[in-house]
């Protein structure tokens, strides 16, 4: 009697005119139905089991007191967003493969209800189940009647179930303060702060609530490592940036990441954004919001700002994009980095998309970047020819010799050298009296700085100036990942060299290299200009 997952409630649901009733008289009568024949609940909770998240959709209620000024019931059937059942399974696959991982994520997106209805879940789905969570601070974790703490959320989501499920779960005999027992199978929730984080015995999960928060974040890893084989940080970015644990380990490549952005909130849109960052300051949007870990970073060559605006421009500009179909690879490190493809037609970036570097194999990663020209009708591709992806030349020459045989296209494989010398050394950089030979160092910053004047012109665009069509640059909205990729733009710095000339810094404060930005930056960069032809020569005598 559960719902199948081809008629999941949250599949039809209208997020912009939600309506409660009909899914709560639907949980009313399916219960109805239940009572009437209590001979299927063995069945029901072995489905249960092994599907937490239908349960929580069939069942869990959630509070929010805000709703009242919106003129909807504060008291709510837990309807699952499509990110939010990714989050529950991505957790559940972690724990059963005795795994951790760090889960970054949007102010208010309901991460922290997810992790306690599922806490709730396991709890009463299996016997002698240990879940710990821990915060920096007690009052983040428990304080009485206040709804942003996690053990209000955990009796809120126990007390509103049918008594088929909820058993002999009193809220005032078995949820002591930071405590909450399942009486039927043994299993309790614990919650610990600070300095205590993993002191209170062997968990199954442990949830650490706002890890970026912690104020010794090496010794709850030390406790905490001998305490459970699946420990979950979750949090929002801090201000702080890069100059922070768990920022630091979010990039290490070590650790499995799950991203919530608010996007992924199907309650909010851009309307709602473009009010929230009336009244927000930039740098918090950008680092609470849009999860920029770079936010407060001073030197950025690419504002924040100007990216998010390159999200869709094509679209809001009403342009079509027309002109070259072309790729770029940057290749990956044997270690924790990641190859990246990136694809554009004309002004707009239409695809990027990653593979692990790990035991790399160039004529591999070669030959997936000629698939992926074939697939995506490129016409060729650049790859950064320094360092390791200087072996790329070679394999590309025996699959295209390859690809003669097999008749296929052959296709434009050019090498892109950012430490070469500088483009029209002697030509005037737009808006300054410096030529490109004393204002760059290589052709790496002078191609950021292209970049750079790209996302400026598109955001002149967007926001009603005067603005060259072919100068712009889209992010197409469907790019896989397209959060990680405006990050990753967002985090190169510059830096003077001792003569005075831009440099890029890829990895300020130790965060891992930005390959997806670097795709984008060799689709983009300094170019030579084509050779222009005066059309009278081919004029007959």
């Amino acid at each position: 009697m559960a719902a199948s997952s081809a008629c999941r409630v949250e599949d039809a649901f209208d997020w912009g005119a939600p309506d409660y009733v009909s899914i709560l008289q639907a949980r009313v009568d399916r219960l109805n139905r239940i009572r009437k024949n209590p001979s299927c609940m063995p069945a029901l909770w072995a489905y249960y089991r092994d599907n937490p998240a239908d349960f929580i959709s069939d069942w869990g209620c959630t509070v929010d007191p805000r709703n009242v000024a919106r003129g909807l019931p504060s008291f709510l059937p837990f309807v699952l967003m499509p990110k939010q059942r990714e989050l529950i399974n991505w957790i559940i696959e972690h724990w059963r493969g005795n795994r951790s991982g760090l889960v970054e994520k949007s102010r208010d997106c309901g991460a922290s209800w997810i992790a306690m209805a599922l806490s709730c879940t396991l709890c009463i789905f299996h016997d002698s189940m240990m879940i710990g969570v821990g915060s920096a601070t007690e009052d983040k974790l428990d304080r009485s009647g206040d709804p942003d703490t996690l053990f209000y959320k955990a009796r809120m989501f126990m007390t509103h179930l049918p008594s088929e499920f909820r058993g002999k779960f009193d809220p005032d005999r078995h949820s002591p303060y930071m405590r909450l027992f399942v009486h039927d199978t043994s299993s309790s929730i614990t919650g610990e702060a600070g300095d205590n984080l993993g002191r209170g015995g062997r968990k199954a999960i442990y949830f650490v609530d706002e890890a970026a928060h912690l104020s010794h974040p090496m010794l709850v890893d030390g406790s905490l490592i001998a305490t459970t084989d699946c420990r979950i940080d979750m949090s929002s970015v801090s201000i702080e940036g890069m100059a922070n644990h768990f920022a630091q380990k979010r990039h290490s490549g070590q650790v499995d990441v799950f991203t919530m952005h608010w996007r992924d909130d199907l309650r909010k849109n851009e309307a709602w954004a473009e009010k929230k960052r009336e009244t927000t300051d930039p740098a918090i949007w950008n680092s609470e919001y849009e999860l920029n870990y770079m936010a407060a970073a001073e030197g950025t060559i690419i504002p924040f700002q100007w990216i998010q605006d390159s999200i869709g421009a094509a679209q809001k500009l009403n342009i079509k994009p027309s002109g070259v179909k072309r790729g770029a690879l940057d290749v990956a490190d044997q270690g924790r980095d990641v190859n990246a493809f990136a694809a554009r037609y004309g002004i707009e970036v239409t695809h990027c998309s990653t593979w692990s570097g790990a035991g790399s194999d160039l004529f591999a990663t070669a030959e997936q970047a000629f698939m992926l020209c074939d697939n995506l009708q490129l016409e060729g591709y650049d790859y950064d020819a320094d360092g390791l992806g200087a072996g790329i030349r070679g394999d590309a020459t025996r699959i295209q010799a390859r690809r003669k045989d097999q008749r296929l296209k052959p296709l434009s494989v050019v090498a892109f050298r950012g430490s070469a010398g500088v483009l029209d050394p002697e030509r005037k950089v737009e808006g300054t009296d410096r030529t490109n030979l004393d204002m760059f160092q290589n052709l790496k910053a002078q191609s950021w700085w292209a970049l750079r004047r790209r996302f400026a012109e598109t955001h002149n665009a967007v926001t009603g100036k005067k603005y060259d069509p072919d100068a712009i640059i889209s992010l197409s909205p469907g790019i896989a990942n397209l959060t990680a990729l405006v990050n990753e733009l967002a985090q190169p710095q510059w830096k003077y060299s001792t003569t005075g000339k831009l440099q890029v810094d890829k990895v300020p404060d130790g965060a891992a290299s930005p390959n997806r930005a670097d795709a984008i930056m060799m689709l983009f960069g300094a170019r030579r200009l084509p050779m222009k032809i005066n059309p009278a020569l081919f004029e007959m005598a």
